[in-house]
């Protein structure tokens, strides 16, 4: 006979009261799952017997598995009291639950760790883990937190904006001041104070160090508590991702950075979607099994954690990543090595000359891998002057692309620093679908740029798995902006946050001596 159960509790960290509901299969001793969330804010006016019997209703597959889950809710956030300031206070409150979970009587020695974007970052925040930490399940967010605000030097307007605006104090009931058109501030230093109508210390600072080699990246505003918090784990860890999710490139990274001894216990998967696994309105494409659910079934996580703990196989090869090749609609597992073969393609013919208004920036559909919106069919061509459309000859026969895309780009500009964009598309008979894109300016490759000189620029595209038909043509777009997800460059030389104008640039770009490179299996 079932015999769940849901109770609540309120957990103090630091003086804040963080409410927490307990679920147990029954009377006894279980394996623990935590999971801590910001998103609960349609709780905060239900009684929490409410709340307790719905999150029993949601997890009872949990239950049936036998284990016991506990689900809190973020500091400032639902039914806990505080501020919620993004990240900063995870660490303190994270551990503060775990410490709270050994004292009680269901707990059976094995904490296991669930959490998929921010509810993910919150665990990584307690590194380095405990030795009754058993295993994990670690979805679409790196632990990098550079990536969520940068590429590249160049600040994301979604991740770190418009994200950060919505959680920051989001129960003190802030009146904001938000639109998208507080991207275009200038300076943009007077972000905080504008939207948040006071100044966010740790959003300041952030907006003062867009090179990632600055000392503040390893401070706690900068995520020194997570960075690394992957490298040397000793327990089994499912990481997931998707090819369109906005952290794919620093998800690659983490495993990559892995020890040997780490990796061999751990799994990557990614599918061919965005950050909630979904095909639809961001990405055109329905892609057959693609999503994790259906291809490995509705129970892939409750399989990860029973075969941890002896109980089955496992539903993913540890050591290994296992990955949606997209168009040729299969999945596939293997190491996802560098590439065996290069084939590298001229862009064009000839140089071109555009200009490029900070007021008037271009911008494009979907971000692809680096920002909110996953893939979405390109604009037709040539509806902008400011952005630079060249096809590919079509390929002579099917080409499987997997790994990282790299380009080069030779320019000059009439101004001191100015930025550039290069965005990759397949055409397909739906229209040209976005496949990655990189971001870059001039002073980041070469600080001492003088105007009118003409010099190579590198980018590198997060990886990516797909296969280019016979007879299918590649897009090529370049640009000075994509407005729609990055802070737009004033053409000005200098910290970006404290510009106070902008002006027109005028940048040059030779086709015939820019290259892309495919790695190709």
């Amino acid at each position: 006979m079932l015999d769940y159960r849901t109770s609540y509790t309120y957990i103090e960290s630091e003086g804040n009261q963080l409410f927490t509901v307990v679920m147990l299969p029954g009377e006894g001793k279980y394996p623990t799952i935590l999971s801590r969330s910001p998103y609960v804010d349609s709780t905060e006016n239900m009684p929490e017997e409410q709340i307790a019997l719905q999150y029993l209703g949601d997890n009872r597959a949990w239950l049936a598995a036998g284990y016991a889950l506990i689900i809190q809710h973020c500091r400032g956030r639902g039914k806990s009291s505080g501020d919620c300031i993004p990240y900063i206070h995870e660490r303190e409150d994270g551990l503060a639950l775990q410490a709270w979970v050994r004292r009680q009587p269901f707990y059976n020695g094995e904490i296991f760790l669930k959490g998929g974007s921010y509810l993910t970052t919150v665990h990584y925040a307690t590194a380095p883990f405990a030795d009754d930490i058993k295993g994990a399940i670690f979805g679409v967010q790196d632990t990098e937190r550079y990536n969520i605000a940068y590429r590249n030097g160049c600040f994301k307007k979604g991740l770190h904006g418009s994200w950060y605006v919505g959680m920051y104090k989001k129960k003190s009931k802030l009146r904001k001041f938000y639109t998208e058109r507080a991207f275009d501030m200038l300076p943009f230093s007077d972000f905080s104070r504008t939207v948040l109508g006071e100044p966010a210390e740790d959003f300041d600072e952030l907006i003062r160090h867009p090179d990632p080699s600055d000392d503040f990246w390893n401070t706690r505003f900068g995520g020194a508590d997570t960075r690394g918090a992957t490298d040397n784990v000793k327990f089994p860890m499912l990481l997931t991702t998707g090819f369109y999710d906005i952290y794919t490139g620093g998800i690659f990274d983490m495993w990559r950075q892995m020890s040997p001894e780490t990796r061999e216990h751990a799994a990557l998967v990614v599918s061919p979607y965005d950050h909630g696994d979904n095909g639809g309105n961001s990405n055109p494409i329905v892609f057959p099994a693609g999503k994790r659910k259906e291809g490995f079934g509705e129970d892939y996580e409750i399989r990860w954690f029973d075969a941890i703990r002896g109980k089955g196989a496992y539903p993913f090869q540890p050591g290994k990543i296992t990955y949606y090749r997209l168009f040729e609609n299969r999945w596939a597992t293997d190491d996802f090595m560098p590439h065996s073969q290069e084939r590298t393609l001229t862009i064009g013919g000839g140089k071109v000359d555009y200009v490029y208004n900070p007021y008037d920036a271009p911008g494009f559909n979907g971000g692809l891998s680096a920002a909110f919106g996953g893939t979405q069919i390109q604009e037709k061509p040539g509806l902008r002057e400011d952005i630079i459309t060249v096809y590919t000859k079509p390929f002579e026969q099917d080409t499987f692309v997997k790994g990282k895309i790299a380009a080069k780009l030779k320019v000059a500009s009439d101004c001191e620093d100015t930025c550039f964009y290069i965005r990759l598309s397949l055409e397909t008979i739906k229209g040209d679908y976005g496949l990655r894109d990189d971001i870059t300016t001039l002073c980041r490759q070469h600080p001492d740029y003088v105007p009118g000189q003409a010099v190579e620029l590198t980018f590198s595209c997060d990886d990516h798995a797909f296969l280019v038909r016979r007879g299918e043509r590649l897009r090529i777009d370049i640009a000075s902006a994509d407005r729609e997800h990055y802070v737009r460059h004033t053409n000005n030389k200098g910290l970006f946050s404290e510009q106070t104008t902008a002006k027109i640039a005028r940048n040059t770009v030779w086709l015939d001596e820019s290259t892309i490179t495919l790695p190709v299996e």
